[in-house]
């Protein structure tokens, strides 16, 4: 009685065909009744009628508060994630290998942005008003940022792996292998995207349909979990390789006598290599913390029956704390580079923080100086290190670098 009550009252307020009409067996059905179902709307109030998701009032009234003040937050990632782009884009010291990676993941940052707001205007009433096609697209956009994200974080331990354990230079190699990365990231995001638009969902199977995302199958967002939760295990694992090779050769090199300044230059530039790899690791951490609840919740959807959790009907709170993630990213970029905070203050107000010449002016100085990383050093000596040692160039210079980490200038 309650499901027929709801269906009549939307039905009414949105009018279509008659929802009696919809496959609910689990044949096979004929490319025009596939195509037919795509474009039919009704199949949209029949899934969200059946997981309950229709007896709570987000579906009858106008942009809440909260989804207000989510859209903002959207504005501030876009806006935040685009200085980064260009700080990037306009400034030559970041045109290297790593840097496109990490440009790579704030391209995704900047999208998920963008896919959060359109996420966000089409929900709400407009949910229901929505033909599955389009519906596929609204959810498949969120979860190809995210994916790529992932995958780009990914990406980025893996150069670093291959820098530190295999120990060799690309040179103009380099670049093609970081291209082919990015690449593959996008590809394999976009893949696991468009799965449902596919065939990969529960349409005419509403036994087995997600409570959250009701036209996704179960099976398909346990998979999504899975691999994201397999990405991130994988990412853990090979930094904490990379840190262990890095305390491993440090040690050794303070055991094998180095003296003086040479010692001194040793724990210097070392510190600065560290700092480079924790930039990447505390935006990882940062990630893992703000997606961890909807992961959760994802997993609990897969195996909680509809309506028997009504946790699964919040989930929206969890999609916005997720959200902060892409936020955040910019900021951690910024506190923990000194090349990028100047960029930024040159691309935002260089007239205002800046001279002529270059040089940041004394009310600029706050902003340059702050930063969360107690390894990172004034001296444009060492960033130019940081920079060269993390493009995989050679250095030809003795130095207490190459002392420490020799094969890896090795031709």
């Amino acid at each position: 009685m309650e499901m027929e009550a709801s269906r009549a009252a939307y039905t009414g307020a949105f009018p279509t065909e008659s929802i009696d009409s919809l496959p609910t067996n689990t044949s096979s059905p004929s490319l025009l009744q596939f195509f037919w179902d795509y474009q039919n709307n009704d199949v949209i109030v029949t899934h969200y009628n059946y997981t309950g998701k229709l007896q709570t009032d987000r579906y009858r009234e106008v942009l809440k508060p909260e989804a207000i003040a989510f859209l903002v937050v959207c504005l501030l990632i876009i806006l935040e994630n685009a200085v980064v782009l260009i700080a990037i884009w306009t400034n030559k010291k970041f045109h290297l290998p790593m840097y496109y990676l990490l440009g790579n993941l704030t391209l995704s940052d900047l999208l998920a942005g963008v896919t959060y707001m359109a996420n966000i205007i089409m929900s709400g009433p407009n949910t229901l008003r929505l033909t599955p096609i389009l519906w596929f697209l609204r959810e498949g956009g969120v979860f190809i940022t995210l994916a790529a994200s992932v995958i780009s974080l990914l990406a980025i331990a893996i150069e670093r792996h291959v820098t530190m354990v295999t120990m060799k230079p690309y040179h103009g190699a380099k670049k093609g292998r970081m291209l082919a990365l990015i690449g593959g990231s996008w590809a394999l995001a976009g893949l696991l995207g468009v799965l449902p638009v596919l065939g990969w969902n529960c349409m005419g199977r509403l036994d087995r349909c997600s409570t959250i995302l009701p036209l996704y199958a179960k099976s398909y967002i346990l998979c999504c979990v899975s691999v994201f939760s397999g990405v991130l295990l994988a990412i853990v694992v090979l930094y904490a390789r990379v840190f262990r090779i890095v305390r491993t050769n440090t040690q050794r090199q303070r055991l094998g006598g180095a003296k003086g300044s040479l010692r001194k230059g040793l724990a210097r530039k070392s510190q600065k290599y560290m700092a480079l790899l924790k930039t990447v690791t505390i935006v990882l951490g940062v990630f893992i913390v703000c997606w961890l609840p909807l992961f959760l919740l994802l997993g609990l959807d897969s195996f909680c029956p509809a309506r028997r959790c009504r946790l699964l009907l919040k989930a929206d709170y969890f999609l916005g704390v997720a959200m902060v993630n892409s936020l955040l990213n910019p900021i951690i970029y910024t506190l923990t580079s000194k090349d990028m905070r100047r960029a930024i203050l040159k691309l935002l107000c260089r007239p205002c923080l800046m001279t002529k010449d270059g040089q940041v002016k004394r009310m600029g100085v706050p902003f340059l100086e702050c930063s969360f990383s107690k390894t990172e050093v004034a001296s444009q000596k060492l960033e130019g290190l940081e920079t060269t040692i993390s493009s995989g160039n050679i250095i030809t210079a003795q130095s207490p670098i190459k002392t420490l980490y020799p094969k890896l200038f090795k031709v």
